[in-house]
C-alpha cells in the first residue's frame, strides 16, 4: 500500500487512518500526534465537568478569566497576551493582524508556517537545516533570510526534530530582527515538555526585544486538542492589530475554563510529565537504534526517525497501520528525505507495543506478545 495518511498535513488524522486501514478511529494507537500520554490533569476533567452548563452561555470574547490566569502565571501583562483558538489561531491572527507580503521560515519546520502564509497572500522563502545541526539552520542562513523578509518563524523546540536554538543564537536573531524590522515569531508550542533549567526562551526578556513575538500552546502538554487552546505574547500594539483580526467568540467556553484549571493544576503534573517523556525518551531512542534507525536526539515529546534500508516512511507507514499503529511520515517536510518518520513519546506499555511492532514488521524474530489494553494488541498479526 502507498500513498500517506497526512492528507490534511498534519498528524493524528486517525479517521482518514481507519478509512485506509480498516476498523475504528478510536483503537488506533497514534503515533502522529505528539500529546502528553498522561491525559488531561484531573482538575481539567473536574472543572469541565463542572462547567458544562457554560455551553448554554456565549464564551467570553475577551477571554478575561484565562488571561487573568496566565497573566499571573507568566507575570506578563494582560495587553501583552492574545487568546486563540489553538496556537494555529494565534499563527493566523499574527499574519492577518500584521499583514506581513515576505514570511521566512527554517525547515523542516511545522507545515502551518508555509501554509498559512500562502493563504493570507504572502511570499514564502525559506533556508534549510544541516543533518549535522540536527536539522537547525546556520544563524548566518537565518540571518540573511532575515534581511529579505518581513516576518520569520522560528520554532523552539522545532518539529519535528526537536531541537532547541542556543539562548545566545535567539538574541543574535532578535537582535537583527530590531535592524532589519523583521517580525520574529517564535514558536514554543512544545516547550513545557522541556525541563525548566534547558529551555531556551526570550520570554523573560521579552520586553527588551520589541520584534519578537512567542507563541505558546495548551493543546499539548496539558493534553486538551480537542478543544483547541493557545497564545501569543508580544507588544501591546501588535496584540491589539491581531485582536481586531479575530473573530469573535473564536475561543469556546469549555476551552476557556479548560485553560484555567490547566494553570491551576500544580507542579506535580508537571513533574510527572517531564520525568515520563525524559525516561521514554530514552527507551525509544535505544529500541529505535537497536533497529538501525537513525535518531535526531532532541528534547520534545517525539522523535524525529531515518528509518534504515529498504523502509520508507510510505512502506512502514502502511505497515504498522496495518497494525493498528499510526506513525507521522515526514517525507514531505522540506529538507528531509523518504525515510524520516516522526513518533510520539507515549508511555512504557504504548511504547512497548510500538518496538515490537516495529520488530515485527522488519523481522525481528524476538518480540513476545503484550496487550495494550482496549485499544488492540501489540502482536505479529494485524489488530485490525
Amino acid at each position: 500500500m502507498t500513498g500517506y495518511i497526512e492528507v490534511f498535513g498534519h498528524g493524528g488524522d486517525v479517521e482518514t487512518a481507519a478509512s485506509r486501514f480498516g476498523g475504528n478511529a478510536a483503537d488506533f494507537l497514534d503515533y502522529s500526534a505528539n500529546i502528553n500520554p498522561l491525559g488531561p490533569p484531573k482538575e481539567v476533567l473536574e472543572a469541565l465537568e463542572q462547567g458544562l452548563q457554560s455551553v448554554l452561555r456565549y464564551p467570553d470574547p475577551g477571554h478575561r478569566g484565562f488571561k487573568s490566569v496566565l497573566s499571573e502565571r507568566l507575570g506578563v501583562p494582560q495587553d501583552r497576551i492574545s487568546v486563540g483558538n489553538g496556537a494555529a489561531e494565534s499563527m493566523a491572527l499574527i499574519l492577518l493582524g500584521l499583514a506581513p507580503q515576505k514570511v521566512g521560515t527554517v525547515e523542516p519546520g511545522f507545515s502551518e508556517y508555509r501554509s498559512l502564509a500562502r493563504q493570507f497572500g504572502a511570499e514564502v522563502q525559506h533556508v534549510e537545516g544541516r543533518e549535522e545541526l540536527e536539522w537547525c539552520a546556520e544563524p548566518e542562513d537565518i540571518e540573511r533570510l532575515m534581511e529579505q523578509v518581513d516576518l520569520l518563524f522560528l520554532g523552539q523546540p522545532n518539529n519535528p526534530n526537536g531541537v532547541q536554538y542556543s539562548v545566545e543564537i535567539l538574541h543574535r536573531l532578535a537582535r537583527k530582527a530590531e535592524k532589519t524590522g523583521t517580525i520574529l515569531v517564535i514558536d514554543e508550542a512544545f516547550m513545557d515538555f522541556i525541563p525548566e533549567s534547558r529551555r531556551h526562551s526570550l520570554a523573560p526578556r521579552l520586553e527588551e526585544y520589541p520584534q519578537v513575538i512567542i507563541i505558546r500552546s495548551m493543546t499539548k502538554f496539558y493534553a486538551i486538542p480537542g478543544l483547541r487552546l493557545g497564545y501569543a505574547l508580544g507588544r501591546p500594539e501588535w496584540i491589539r492589530a491581531m485582536t481586531e483580526k479575530q473573530v469573535t467568540w473564536s475561543v469556546n467556553g469549555l476551552a476557556l475554563i479548560a485553560g484555567e484549571a490547566c494553570l491551576r493544576s500544580g507542579e506535580r503534573f508537571e513533574q510527572d510529565t517531564l520525568a515520563q517523556i525524559a525516561r521514554e525518551r530514552a527507551r525509544l531512542k535505544a529500541g529505535l537504534e537497536s533497529y538501525g534507525c537513525v535518531v535526531t536526539p532532541g528534547e520534545a515529546n517525539f522523535i524525529l526517525v531515518r528509518l534504515p534500508e529498504p523502509w520508507t516512511a510510505a512502506s512502514m507507514q502502511a505497515a504498522l497501520g496495518e497494525r493498528g499503529i499510526l506513525i507521522r511520515s515526514c517525507a514531505m517536510y522540506p529538507g528531509l528525505g523518504e525515510r524520516h518518520v516522526r513518533l510520539a513519546v507515549k508511555d512504557a506499555e504504548a511504547n512497548e507495543c510500538l518496538l515490537e511492532a516495529l520488530g515485527s514488521v522488519m523481522g525481528r524474530p524476538d518480540h513476545k506478545r503484550h496487550m495494550i489494553g482496549a485499544g488492540g494488541t501489540c502482536d505479529d498479526t494485524a489488530v485490525l
